[in-house]
C-alpha cells in the first residue's frame, strides 16, 4: 500500500496550522483506507498546550468509531510525534504510525526518545519514518518566518 496520499492529507491539515499561525504539523488517522480522523495543531487557538495535531485526531478518530481502541489504525503525521503523542499512540492502541520529519528537539519514536521501541510497553506500535522534505521545509519556514529560537532544525 502506498504510504503517501495519507501523508499528504496530514501535509494539508499542516498547512491549516501554518495559516493560523500554529506550529505547523498535521495529522490523519486512516483505517482500512479511509481517513476517520485528522487535526492539526492548535494549541494557540485553544491555549492549551496538549492540543497536538496527533492527540486532537486521535480523538476525532475515537469519537468516529464509537470506542477509545484504534487497534487497527494507522496515523500519519508530519512530523515525528513528541513523548507525550507518542505515549498516547501507545494508549491508544494505534497500530502504526508513519511520520515525514524529524523532530531533533522533542522527537519521541527516534531522534531523541524511543517510546515506541521500549519493550516495557504492554502495546506495541509499529513506526516509519518516511522523509517527505515538504514536511521539514514547511517546519522550518514557520520557525524562521517567526524567528523563533524554539526552531526546527535537522
Amino acid at each position: 500500500m502506498d504510504l503517501r496520499p495519507f501523508l499528504e492529507e496530514a501535509l494539508k491539515e499542516a498547512e491549516k496550522a501554518f495559516e493560523k499561525g500554529e506550529v505547523p504539523v498535521g495529522c490523519v488517522v486512516v483505517k482500512e483506507g479511509k481517513v476517520i480522523g485528522r487535526a492539526h495543531n492548535l494549541v494557540e487557538t485553544l491555549q492549551d498546550a496538549s492540543a497536538h495535531a496527533e492527540i486532537l485526531a486521535l480523538k476525532k478518530a475515537s469519537q468516529n468509531l464509537g470506542t477509545w481502541r484504534l487497534s487497527d489504525c494507522e496515523v500519519y503525521v508530519t512530523l515525528e510525534p513528541c513523548l507525550m503523542c507518542s505515549y498516547a499512540l501507545v494508549l491508544f492502541r494505534v497500530k502504526r504510525v508513519v511520520f515525514g520529519a524529524l523532530d531533533y528537539k522533542h522527537g519521541g519514536v527516534l531522534s531523541l526518545y524511543n517510546v515506541l521501541d521500549d519493550e516495557r510497553l504492554n502495546s506495541k506500535v509499529k513506526w516509519t519514518y518516511l522523509p517527505d522534505s515538504r514536511c521539514a521545509r514547511l517546519i522550518r519556514r514557520f520557525f524562521r518566518e517567526k524567528d523563533d529560537s524554539r526552531g526546527y532544525d535537522p
